[in-house]
């Protein structure tokens, strides 16, 4: 079970957490979010210099943070600014996916190898459906050996053909496919590869063309290689050297080992733009958000895992039943972008520290729950 869900499952147990009622169309004014406020200052003191959130609701939105944009500069974080976004990059992998499906270029059931010959050393057959919903037995592989190396190899460039062997080779399938749920930054590296295939362009180019643009996210980009953000949101810190050493910052990192997995640079308002777009069905046809939505168990209680997008099922009392988005996790950054499943509810939210630091990855889950459930 990966840092994500292991981190999800320890907040959901909080039961305590869920003591309060939040109606429905509740009023923005600062003090209807005065528990997030509260949350995203809890982040900052358990360790992440900097948090921020944007929420949309029936009566407008609000944008919160608290702490430090920059450490050795100082002033706030800016909630419109842009972020490493890390594995929401799925949900638009996934929705590219979707729409070439939707056009017959592809079936979700098709198996992979017919798709990409040779590209993956197993005999077992595996479809684009498993790859979407980590259920194609692609094992996870550790994406550094040590914290000092996430520092020390940001500016090596790792191709995607490299990243898929490194992912596959000599490691054998964690179960037959379709029989179990293993999180795999490899499956979408593979997903990454068939988009090229089947449209004969560049994986970036057509998630911009397909799905950025078309979901009006227009402070959103793929660099792939480029390793800068620019008019960040906040830059991006971890702790990589012991916990007494100096915070190091990892805002600039040339991310192409995520290639198909982690590479989206965003903001809270496109994030919230786009998962709107996504649950509305403007980005393609109900039959497609039909086959998104159906879930596994993701091995955690309340979370389970559908098509490059997670449901996670709240408790009773909350704002709604149920929240839809995803999690994304790189260095420096997680954040978690979720809407209510009757769409009255979305926040977007995010801390500056995150691979080095629980306490803060738990934090702004409790931000998050902080809006849908009080």
């Amino acid at each position: 079970m990966n840092r994500l869900f292991r981190g999800l499952a320890a907040i959901a147990a909080g039961t305590a957490l869920f003591s309060g009622t939040l109606a429905a169309g509740q009023a923005v004014a600062a003090p209807a979010r005065a528990g997030l406020q509260k949350a995203l200052d809890d982040a900052v003191a358990a360790g992440a210099p900097g948090a921020y959130a944007a929420v949309l609701d029936q009566d407008g939105g609000w944008y919160g943070r608290s702490g430090v944009g920059d450490v050795t500069t100082g002033g706030a974080p800016d909630p419109r600014g842009r972020f490493r976004a890390g594995s929401i990059t799925k949900s638009v992998v996934a929705t590219a996916v979707l729409q070439l499906a939707g056009e017959g270029e592809v079936g979700l059931d098709d198996r992979v190898q017919d798709r990409l010959p040779g590209l993956l050393p197993y005999t077992e057959p595996i479809t684009v459906r498993q790859l979407l919903q980590h259920t194609s037995g692609i094992p996870a592989t550790d994406r550094w050996n040590s914290l000092p190396e996430i520092d020390t190899t940001r500016w090596r460039h790792q191709s995607p053909d490299e990243t898929i062997r490194l992912g596959t080779e000599g490691k054998p399938l964690a179960f037959p496919p379709g029989q179990g749920m293993v999180y795999s930054n490899t499956n979408y590296a593979v997903l990454g590869k068939l988009v090229e295939k089947l449209t004969g362009d560049e994986l970036n180019s057509v998630l911009q063309r397909r799905v950025l643009d078309k979901a009006g996210m227009r402070d959103s980009s793929l660099p792939y290689r480029y390793p800068h953000v620019h008019h960040a949101a906040a830059r991006g810190y971890e702790r990589l050297y012991g916990p007494d050493a100096p915070l190091t910052d990892v805002t600039d990192y040339e991310m192409s080992r995520f290639w198909g997995s982690g590479n989206l640079i965003s903001t809270a308002d496109d994030l919230n733009r786009f998962y709107g777009a996504v649950f509305t069905g403007r980005l393609f046809p109900a039959a497609q958000l039909a086959e998104m939505r159906k879930t596994v168990p993701s091995g955690v209680p309340a979370v389970d895992s559908g098509l490059g997008v997670m449901r996670l099922r709240l408790p009773q009392g909350c704002a709604a039943p149920e929240a839809w988005g995803f999690n994304g996790s790189v260095p420096g950054y997680n954040t978690w972008s979720m809407r209510t499943s009757d769409g009255a509810r979305q926040i977007t939210v995010g801390v500056t520290t995150n691979l080095t630091s629980e306490t803060a990855r738990s934090a702004v889950l409790r931000a998050m729950f902080a809006e849908f459930c009080g």
